[in-house]
């Protein structure tokens, strides 16, 4: 537990979602004090029963709402966001609303109340396919298609980087993290190891795509541990990614899937055509994390084992 003149009052916003909930735990954990505001819509407060925290309900459209929850804060940790691939093609007016609308809300009040710490969470979909593999910090941020919808959610953060960084001179210190494919139980149904596990267990043996496609996924836990050393050591205008190494192919990890399942003998998988704009490979490079004290301790074999269960309930 920190010591009393290290601990801080932190506003989490988006504190209710699947990442929110654990970072909240674990702030709490190490003697910090926690406000979180979020209008439940895609979290649940459920996550979050027994702590000692404060909960303004509302919304991070609403400025009058932000403008009351930063007051008497030390720090902003600012997470609320639409994420699942569904929302992105469904709503993506909606995804950018609340990008656009909650980033400026949080430094407009943030400025008002004169918070000097924020941290920002933005996300790997920020810079698509970028030919670099472990992908550095420093690859330029894309938007490939501004037609196409599954971009609203990268193009947001992109914008929230962007305001974050160039607000920095009126904070005292301002850190960005990137979440890589962060799951784990309860993570919600709209990302690939709930969609497989459904599938799998459903004995629908389709993926999307040619299977080859990777991803480097970072089991909750340990994502949290990387979140909390950008969070107590990242630099100003530091931006940090916070995943794992481990790549594996989509088909590998449906095999794994149904390895947990057991699904005997292993499944002929059927292969669809990829939705438009996904992503060949993703990996991160976490070299600037690692710097900060960071290893990854769950391999995805492992982190399937605790996820599992939880779904095929």
């Amino acid at each position: 537990m920190k010591n009393t003149a290290s601990r801080k009052k932190y506003l989490v916003t988006g504190g209710t979602g699947f990442i929110g909930s654990a970072l909240v735990r674990k702030l709490i954990q190490e003697g910090h004090s926690v406000r979180i505001l979020d209008n439940d819509s895609r979290g649940s407060i459920h996550r979050l029963e027994g702590l000692n925290l404060e909960w303004f309900q509302g919304d991070i459209r609403d400025l009058e709402k932000v403008k009351a929850a930063v007051q008497e804060c030390d720090s902003i940790i600012h997470l609320a966001y639409v994420n699942g691939t569904e929302n992105f093609y469904q709503a993506p007016e909606k995804v950018l609303e609340i990008a656009v609308k909650g980033m400026m809300n949080v430094l407009d009040a943030a400025l008002q109340h004169q918070i000097k710490e924020l941290i920002v969470a933005s996300s790997s979909e920020v810079y698509q396919n970028p030919g670099i593999f472990p992908t550095p910090e420093s690859v330029p941020l894309v938007v490939p298609d501004v037609y196409n919808p599954r971009y609203s959610y990268g193009g947001g953060k992109i914008i929230s980087e962007l305001l974050t960084i160039h607000y920095a001179k009126f904070f005292d210190r301002v850190v960005i993290f990137r979440p890589h494919n962060v799951y784990g139980p309860d993570m919600g149904n709209e990302h690939v190891i709930p969609h497989l596990i459904k599938k799998m267990k459903s004995r629908n043996f389709t993926l999307q795509g040619s299977g080859k496609e990777t991803r480097s996924f970072i089991y909750i836990s340990d994502f949290i541990e990387g979140a909390m050393k950008v969070i107590e050591k990242g630099v100003n205008k530091g931006i940090y990614h916070i995943g794992t190494q481990e790549e594996i192919p989509i088909y590998h990890l449906a095999e794994l899937v149904c390895e947990h399942l057991q699904i005997h003998p292993q499944p002929e998988f059927q292969f669809t055509l990829p939705a438009k704009g996904n992503t060949s490979r993703r990996c991160p490079d976490i070299k600037k994390l690692q710097a900060l004290g960071f290893e990854p301790r769950i391999s995805i074999k492992e982190g399937l084992t605790f996820t599992i269960p939880w779904y095929a309930q």
